[in-house]
C-alpha cells in the first residue's frame, strides 16, 4: 500500500526528492518525563557525553518541533496508537547501523541464542536492556522473538506490549537509519513489522517498504533476502502485490542448484506462504527438491521440520524421494527438535503415509521421556502417527497411557479422542487400562458437552474396538438431537458415520445382552460395513485369496462347495463360507435350508495386521469377536503361516488341519 502511494509520484526522484515521506523532529513533550525535568530527548542516543541539555530542552531539537505518530496496528478488536520516541542510553537499547561498529559474529551468535531462550516479551525487554551494542539483524531479530511470543489468532495475545519503550525506541530508530540499514536488516524488520501489525501507513513502515523497493531495484538482494521481502509483502498486500511478482522474476533467473541451505529454506517458507500453491513454479519447485536431497545431510532441526512443512502444505508428492531423505535425516534430531517441528515432522510424515523403521526405533527412545512434559498436541500427534502407521510399539503406547491418566485433563476433547481412537485402531489394551478408561469415563461425563459429534462417535467406538463398552452414554448418542448434530456437521450422515452407528449399535445388543436402551432406527443403518475409503473392515488381498482358494477346491472337491465374499445380514463380508448339515456333511454353497453349521473363513494378509507384529487390527479383532457371537465358527488363516508353503500337497494338509482339525480325510 505505501508502494503504490509512492509509485503514484514519479516525479519525485526526477526533483530529487527523497523517496519516504518527509518527517519532522519529534516532540518528546510527555513521554518519559522525570519529575520537575524536561523530557529525555531522542538524540540523546547519538551523543557522546552530556549532549543534551536538560533544563534548555536539546539544542538540535529545540527549533521547529514538530509532532510525529507511529500508529501501531492491531487486527480488530483493538487498535494502539503510540509516538515514536528514544530512550535514554541508560534506560534502553543502544545499536550500531553502520558497518564501522557493529557486534562480531560470535556476539551475535551468543544474542540469538539468549533471545531463543526467552519465555516472554519481558524477558526480551529485559535483554536488550543489557546489550552493550546491537546490529540491525539483532533489533529484527529481537522484533521476530516478541512477535512469536504474542502472536495468535492473527492478533497480538497482548496488545499494550508496543506501547513498552523498548519497542517504540527500536521502531524509531529503525525507521531514522532506514537508509544505513543492510539488506538482512531491512527486509527482515519490515517482516518484523507486519508481524506485529503495524499500521501499513505509519510513517515506519513507508520508510522500510520505500527503501526496500529501492534495494529491490537495484537486483543484488541474494535469494533468502527476496523471500523475506517477499514474505512481508505478501502480509501487506496479498498474493496480487506488484512487488511479488518482481521477487519472483529474480529469484527465477537464479539456479537453485548454486543456493546454499539458508537460502534454500528460505524459498520453500516463501512458495508455501501461498505463492506456491496451485501448481505454480512448478519447474522452479522440481530444481528445488533435486538440490534439496542432496543437502539433507547437513539440515538441522528448524530445515527439516521447515522443508516438511512446506511440502505438505505445497502438496507435493512426487517429491517422495525428498520426503524420504528428510525422514532419514530427522533420526538424527528426534531428541533436539521443540515440540512444535516435531509436531510437524509427525503430522507430515502421515500426510505423505512414510515412516522409517530408524525413526520409528529412534522414537521409541525418546517417548518414554516426552510424554509427561512435551505439549499435548505433540503428545497427541506422535500416538496418532503410529496409529495411522498401524505401528504397535508397546513401549510408545504405555508410555502415552501412563502420562494420559494424569494430564488427560489438560487435553482438549479433540486430543483426548484421538489418543483413544490410536489404541483402538490397533486393538491394543495398555497395562493400566482401567485407569485409562476410567479416565476416559470421567471426561465424558465432566464434558460430554464439550464434545463435537463426529469427535464424540470417533471416540464411543474407538472404545468398543477394544471391548470397552460405552453403555453410560449410548442413550445421548443414539437420540434424534444428536443424530441431526450429526447430520448438521461437516459432511452430514456419510456412509463411514452411518456405519460407525450400526455397528456401535451392533456391539451393545451382541456384548451387553443387558443393554435396553434407544434403539438406532433402521433408516440409520446400513447393510455392509465393506466400503471404499475408510472401511470398517479390510478387504481381502486377491493374491492370497486366490492361493487359498484353490487349496479349498482341492480339499474340499468342487467349487461349489464354498462361496466367496458373501454378505451377511449382520453387515460383516466374510472371505470364504463353508456350510454344513447335522451331521457334518458339506452342503453346497447354494443350499439354503437345513444348514447346522456356518464355517467363516477370515483370510488375513499383511494389511488386517499391524505392520510390525502379529496383531489383528483392533476392527479386525472386533469382526472375528462378532462372528462367533453370531453363531460361525471362525477360521482364521493368516498370511504369515499361508505364505510359508510351497507345495501344493502341503496346502491341502494345512487347510484341512486348520478348518477339520478333528476329521480324518480319507477323500471327498
Amino acid at each position: 500500500m505505501a508502494l503504490k502511494l509512492i509509485q503514484r509520484f514519479p516525479l519525485l526522484r526526477q526533483a530529487g526528492i527523497q523517496r519516504y515521506l518527509p518527517v519532522g523532529p519529534v516532540c518528546t513533550t510527555g513521554l518519559l518525563r522525570a519529575s520537575g525535568e524536561l523530557p529525555v530527548c531522542v538524540a540523546c542516543l547519538y551523543t557522546s557525553a552530556g549532549g543534551c541539555i536538560r533544563r534548555q530542552g536539546c539544542k538540535k531539537f529545540q527549533l521547529d518541533c514538530g509532532t510525529r505518530n507511529l500508529t501501531i496496528m492491531v487486527k480488530e478488536p483493538s487498535i494502539v496508537a503510540s509516538s515514536s520516541v528514544g530512550l535514554h542510553r541508560d534506560s534502553g537499547p543502544r545499536f550500531s547501523l553502520t558497518q564501522l561498529h557493529r557486534p562480531t559474529a560470535a556476539e551475535e551468535q551468543a544474542f540469538l541464542q539468549r533471545l531463543g531462550g526467552c519465555s516472554s516479551s519481558r524477558q526480551v525487554f529485559t535483554l536488550l536492556r543489557t546489550v552493550g551494542i546491537m546490529s540491525d539483524t539483532m533489533a529484527a531479530a529481537a522484533l521476530h522473538r516478541v512477535a512469536d511470543l504474542e502472536q495468535e489468532s492473527g492478533s497480538l495475545k497482548d496488545p499494550a506490549v508496543l506501547e513498552k519503550d523498548t519497542i517504540r525506541a527500536l521502531c524509531f530508530q529503525l525507521e531514522q537509519e532506514s537508509v544505513r540499514l543492510t539488506d538482512a536488516g531491512l527486509v527482515s524488520a519490515l517482516l518484523a513489522c507486519t508481524r506485529l501489525f503495524l499500521d501499513p501507513w505509519s510513517t515506519l513502515m513507508v520508510r522500510l517498504v520505500s527503501e526496500s523497493q529501492e534495494r529491490l531495484d537495484r537486483g543484488q538482494m541474494s535469494v533468502g533476502q527476496l523471500c523475506t521481502l517477499g514474505r512481508a509483502m505478501l502480509a501487506l498486500e496479498g498474493p496480487g502485490c506488484v512487488v511479488l511478482e518482481q521477487v519472483m522474476e529474480q529469484i527465477q533467473k537464479q539456479e537453485p542448484a548454486q543456493w546454499c541451505l539458508a537460502d534454500l529454506t528460505a524459498a520453500y517458507r516463501f512458495l508455501q506462504d501461498n505463492v506456491g500453491q496451485d501448481g505454480k513454479h512448478r519447474d522452479l519447485l522440481n530444481a528445488m527438491h533435486s538440490h534439496a536431497v542432496t543437502v539433507t545431510s547437513r539440515m538441522d532441526p528448524p530445515a527439516v521440520s521447515g522443508l516438511l512443512s512446506a511440502l505438505v502444505t505445497l502438496n507435493q508428492t512426487q517429491a517422495m524421494p525428498l520426503v524420504i531423505n528428510l525422514c532419514k535425516q530427522a533420526v538424527r534430531h528426534v531428541p533436539h527438535f521443540t515440540d512444535e517441528e516435531l509436531t510437524v515432522v509427525l503430522g507430515a510424515l502421515m500426510h505423505f503415509g512414510h515412516s522409517d523403521h530408524y525413526f520409528v526405533e529412534a522414537m521409541e527412545r525418546y517417548v518414554p521421556t516426552m510424554t509427561f512434559t512435551s505439549h499435548p498436541e505433540t503428545v497427541t500427534k506422535l500416538i496418532q502417527f503410529f496409529g495411522r502407521r498401524n505401528i504397535l510399539s508397546p513401549t510408545v503406547f504405555d508410555a502415552v497411557a501412563e502420562s494420559f491418566v494424569y494430564r488427560a485433563d489438560d487435553y482438549s476433547t479433540s486430543q483426548v479422542a484421538r489418543q483413544i481412537m490410536a489404541f483402538g485402531k490397533l486393538g491394543y489394551l495398555p497395562p493400566n487400562a482401567g485407569e485409562v478408561f476410567g479416565k476416559v469415563e470421567t471426561i465424558l461425563r465432566t464434558r460430554f458437552s464439550h464434545f463435537q459429534p463426529r469427535t464424540l462417535l470417533n471416540l464411543l467406538h474407538a472404545c468398543t474396538l477394544v471391548e470397552r463398552f460405552p453403555v453410560n452414554f449410548v442413550s445421548k448418542v443414539f437420540s434424534s438431537y444428536f443424530l441431526q448434530q450429526l447430520q448438521d456437521q461437516g459432511t452430514g450422515l456419510d456412509r463411514t458415520i452411518l456405519a460407525q452407528l450400526t455397528q456401535l449399535y451392533m456391539t451393545l445388543k451382541l456384548e451387553c445382552p443387558f443393554y435396553e436402551g434407544p434403539r438406532l432406527l433402521p433408516k440409520y443403518r446400513v447393510k455392509s460395513f465393506l466400503m471404499s475409503g475408510r472401511s470398517l473392515e479390510t478387504p481381502v488381498d486377491p493374491h492370497l485369496y486366490n492361493s487359498v482358494k484353490n487349496g479349498l477346491v482341492d480339499l474340499l472337491g468342487a467349487r461349489s462347495y464354498f462361496g466367496s465374499k458373501v454378505l451377511t445380514p449382520y453387515c460383516y463380508t466374510l472371505d470364504v463360507e463353508i456350510k454344513l448339515d447335522e451331521e457334518g456333511y458339506l452342503l453346497p454353497a447354494s443350499h439354503v435350508d437345513d444348514v447346522y453349521k456356518r464355517i467363516a473363513l477370515c483370510i488375513d494378509g499383511q494389511k488386517r495386521f499391524t505392520t510390525n507384529t502379529r496383531q489383528l487390527l483392533g476392527k479386525e479383532a472386533m469382526k472375528q469377536r462378532h462372528l462367533r457371537l453370531l453363531g460361525y465358527e471362525v477360521v482364521q488363516i493368516p498370511h504369515y503361516e499361508f505364505e510359508k508353503l510351497q507345495k501344493k500337497s502341503s496346502v491341502v494338509e494345512y487347510l484341512h488341519q486348520r478348518i477339520f482339525p478333528h476329521t480324518y480325510r480319507l477323500s471327498w
